[in-house]
């Protein structure tokens, strides 16, 4: 609870004002709440010894007044509270987001994106319920319980506190039951995220099920899944229809304990009509609260254990973070691998690799599938650090910047092409906002994209749908090398990005690139002979290391992997021209 409360201080702190006017409200319509049976006693005690018509017309209009302005109290608490909470959850949606945005990707290896989005949507509105209608009607029922307490005892102690005798009894039964509904709704949610981590997967993966004719396997598996929730859903129902109904025998109890007593009182003279009706009414009052301290302590429970897997994210830190003084990026700069070595799982996909990259060259890497080619050029923009050695451009270590600076230099084609939702254009020009039309038009142009504008319904306007479902392979991939030309980068790389398109296609690409690279720090991967024939130079990769250098003529009189895999690439050109 005390965690809870260190995080929730900041947000609740920037509403101090509002939430003082609101429980200032609530505090107000609570005396105003508690002053009516008071009021009523002695209207029943008036009219019980002297019957007048203006009398009960007063007492009437006093009733209704204050009932009134009640009202307008109550009105006014419930829009400032509710309102701050949904403020509050505004304010927790951004910084999650935000906080979202920043984390390594080493953390999305590791966490579902549907348990990210059932904790950005579901849980939070959890945390907004406890916020809002949560902590309100605590407040509100503390209250009037307390201030009916105290009037009451003035009246008649002693009817008073054998009213109050179940009292201990709600306590307890409060206790149980929200420490077992904490428990399961807790699991409650993480189930939830298991069936939007399947959804979420199943619909990206769609085309995929279909071609494998899975759809009754994955139907199999989430029926499985939304039958588990069902039934840890019913458990909790089952807890929940326990917990009210026995806090309002609880309740009945007490009106039993007041009818029984307080009317053996009136009937001895001990107390007045009034004094009963009064406790009758004060009673009716306390039904609310004490059938309201079950749901409250059901919304607390619930928030308390969304707000748990909320912070979990929260307290992620990114493996991968700006220093406290970062250095600016300079102009330019040869990068250069000192003994790097990256290890995934006690594996090194790099292994103690030297290589000076300089200025303006363009260098092109090839090697085997798993060779570390990927790994190389992601420490480049600090995707990923490396656990030994270092990488530095200009003769800087890249961890003295700050990654958001050193990646606005850096053009980057990475092997899985991301497109997003929206226009062709707005998808080129993403990441440079002041991108005019004829900048994109010749972006897409040069990335060999250009012949298939005419065919788009709308060129550049034509909406590509979700991950660019609308387009090929190869259209996507020109895409995202047009994005990565639109930057104008002193930093070039393109990881695999020509491998969805024909050759003729590729050599219109790399026509249309050539001006683009000439004086440009350009990093290539390809498996292809043919896309990085041209480069300064070539390097060959195999388990990490460098095992060949030199230009294309240089690799094919060495007769190593290149040679071999430049005359198996030459056969199946020929092959297929046959």
């Amino acid at each position: 609870m005390r965690d809870a409360w260190e995080f929730l201080k900041p947000y609740l702190g920037r509403y101090r004002a509002s939430l003082l006017a609101g429980f200032g409200a609530l505090a107000a319509k609570d005396l105003l709440a508690t002053s009516l049976p008071l009021i009523i006693r002695a209207g029943v005690d008036s009219i019980s010894s002297r019957f007048a018509l203006s009398t009960l017309m007063k007492f009437c209009a006093l009733l209704i007044g204050l009932a009134a302005i009640k009202g307008l109290f109550q009105y006014w608490m419930r829009v400032i509270l509710i309102g701050v909470s949904r403020d509050i959850e505004y304010d927790m949606r951004n910084d999650l987001f935000a906080h979202l945005l920043r984390l390594s990707p080493d953390f999305y290896a590791r966490t579902r994106t549907g348990d990210i989005m059932a904790r950005a949507t579901n849980d939070l509105n959890a945390v907004r319920m406890m916020l809002g209608p949560g902590i309100m009607y605590w407040f509100e029922t503390s209250l009037t319980f307390v201030l009916a307490i105290i009037v009451m005892a003035w009246v008649d102690w002693r009817l008073t506190a054998l009213a109050l005798l179940p009292a201990p009894l709600v306590s307890l039964a409060v206790f149980w039951f929200g420490r077992i509904i904490h428990v399961r709704f807790e699991r409650l949610q993480a189930m939830f995220s298991d069936i939007t981590s399947k959804v979420q997967e199943s619909l990206a993966g769609v085309r995929v099920l279909r071609a494998y004719v899975q759809e009754e396997a994955e139907l199999r598996q989430f029926e499985r899944l939304n039958r588990d929730y069902i039934a840890q859903s019913l458990r909790l129902a089952r807890v929940s229809g326990m917990f009210l109904p026995l806090l309002q025998s609880l309740v009945g109890l007490t009106f039993l304990i007041v009818l029984w007593v307080g009317g053996l009182r009136v009937m001895s003279g001990r107390i007045t009509l009034g004094t009963f009706v009064m406790f009758s009414t004060y009673m009716a009052m306390l039904i609310w609260p004490m059938i309201a301290l079950g749901w409250v302590v059901n919304l607390v429970q619930r928030g308390l254990a969304s707000l748990k897997r909320m912070r979990e994210i929260l307290q992620e830190r990114p493996s991968i973070a700006a220093p406290p003084a970062p250095r600016p990026v300079p102009a330019g700069g040869d990068i250069e691998f000192r003994n790097v070595s990256v290890i995934y799982r006690g594996t090194r996909a790099l292994d103690r690799l030297n290589l000076t990259i300089r200025q303006g060259e363009t260098v092109a890497v090839v090697g085997r599938t798993g060779s570390g080619k990927s790994t190389l050029v992601r420490l480049i923009p600090r995707l990923l650090d490396p656990d030994e050695g270092q990488v530095l451009l200009g003769g800087v270590d890249l961890r003295e910047f700050d990654p958001a600076e050193l990646r606005r230099i850096i053009g980057m084609v990475p092997q899985e092409t991301i497109l997003f939702s929206a226009t062709l254009a707005e998808n080129i020009a993403f990441g440079v906002e002041q991108a005019t039309r004829e900048q994109i038009a010749q972006a897409a142009e040069q990335a060999g994209l250009g012949p298939d504008l005419a065919s788009f319904p709308q060129g550049l306007d034509t909406l590509i749908g979700e991950r660019g479902l609308t387009l090929s392979g190869g259209q996507k991939q020109r895409t995202a090398i047009a994005r990565a030309i639109l930057r104008d980068p002193r930093i070039l790389i393109l990881d695999d990005a020509l491998s969805s398109v024909d050759t003729l296609t590729e050599e219109r690409i790399l026509q249309g690139l050539a001006s683009v690279m000439r004086g440009r720090t350009t990093i290539l991967i390809s498996h292809r002979v043919s896309t990085v024939r041209q480069a300064d130079r070539i390097l060959v990769l195999e388990d990490g290391r460098i095992v060949e250098e030199g230009t294309h003529a240089e690799l094919l009189a060495a007769g190593g992997y290149y040679a071999d895999l430049y005359q198996k690439q030459l056969l199946e050109e020929e092959l297929e021209a046959v």
